[in-house]
Order: C-alpha cells, then structure tokens, then sequence
C-alpha cells in the first residue's frame, strides 16, 4: 500500500513495485485515506511520505506510528525527502520489527529500494546511512569506547544489514564481523544473539538520548 502526495512520484512507485513483483493493493495521497485503507484491508507493508496535506509536516510519520500502533503486523516504510531526526527518533522509540525510514532519493537506486523494502516487509529494518550518520554525530551517550571498525559495524547493522552484508561492505570476512558484533554488544553491555532484534536493540542504546 503506497500513501504519498505526489502524483508523478506515486505512480513511479505502483510501475516499480510491480515491475519487482509486489501486488499494490492501494494508492492514496494522504494519510487519512491511508488510514482507511489500511483499516479495511491491512497490508504486508506500507510505503509512505513523511510529509503529507494537508500541512505537509508530519502526517505521513503520524499515520506510520498509528499502523504500528493499530495494526502490529503490518510492516512499513517511511520516505523522507530529507534527514528529519526527530521523525527518525519517534520511529525508532517503539517496535522497530518490520521498520523502515530511507530518503526518498534511495528510490532511484531501484535494486537497494526493493531490497530494503523485502527486508522490512519479512520483518527486518531498513534505516537510510545518511540518518544513521546524523543520529551517530548527535547521540549524547558517553562515548562506550568502541573501535572505528565497531562504529562502522554498528552504522551497517542500523541499516539493518546482516552479517554477510556487512562483510561485503566492508570487504573482511564473516568471521570478522562476528568479533566485531560480539565487541559492540559486550561494550554496549547487551547479551550476544543472533535475532535482529538484538541488532537494533544495540543501535537503539548507543543512539539513546540523541
């Protein structure tokens, strides 16, 4: 279900998800009708604007939280036009099962964009770098004294990549990603796992108070 304004943009992302093999089972341009819509018949996962009428500030995000709320099983994915990190913050306050907040210039990159957003509607996170970059840069914890190979393990496991994902990003092994997650959760002084809930737990306490 796609919940956006613009029409050029809107119908650009019905043609894209279809072409990638989503069924749109709604379009709408504002949060009200997403809500309706939703309430009538829930989707897998909804794609929605931040910014929406009819004051063009925070519909889109409050329609996101009330789906979260309302309707737990559904997965969604807010576009922002640029990095609101208030916006990004009240997201990630809750559940952040099946969540995802990319900037809406990732849409271009159509491969990443279908990637992401399979990821959050399996019940994965999907955080754009750009956000997880600013909420680093403002975070007021005292610093947990992790490495710069622990700081970009972290940035890559918000953007809610596996370990696999992060090895090729990095261009180390598995292995090595490993010992850094370990570090990260024994410095953060989270309990080791392997549920991606645990990932973004860690994201979430190194990010607390920003």
């Amino acid at each position: 279900m796609i919940a956006e304004d613009s029409v050029l943009l809107r119908s650009g992302l019905e043609h894209l998800l279809a072409d990638a093999g989503f069924e749109v089972t709604a379009s709408v341009p504002d949060a009200e009708q997403l809500l309706r819509s939703v309430g009538a018949a829930p989707p897998d996962v909804v794609v929605a604007d931040v910014r929406m009428p009819p004051t063009h500030t925070d519909e889109g995000l409050r329609a996101a939280l009330v789906i979260r709320e309302r309707w737990p099983a559904v997965a969604v994915l807010v576009l922002s036009q640029y990095v609101e990190e208030r916006y990004a913050t009240d997201l990630l306050a809750g559940r952040t099962r099946g969540l995802g907040y990319l900037l809406k210039d990732r849409v271009a990159d159509v491969d990443s964009f279908v990637e992401a957003l399979r990821r959050v509607a399996g019940g994965g996170t999907a955080l754009d770098p750009e956000v997880v970059s600013q909420l680093f840069a403002r975070s007021r914890r005292p610093d947990p004294g992790l490495t710069p190979r622990e700081r970009e393990v972290l940035a890559l496991m918000a953007e809610g990549r596996s370990n696999a994902g992060i090895a090729e990003a990095m261009v180390v092994g598995e292995g090595a990603v490993e010992k850094h997650v370990t570090g990260i959760f024994a410095k953060l002084a989270l309990p080791t796992g392997a549920t991606d809930h645990r990932r973004v737990l860690a994201v979430l306490h190194y990010l607390e108070g920003s």
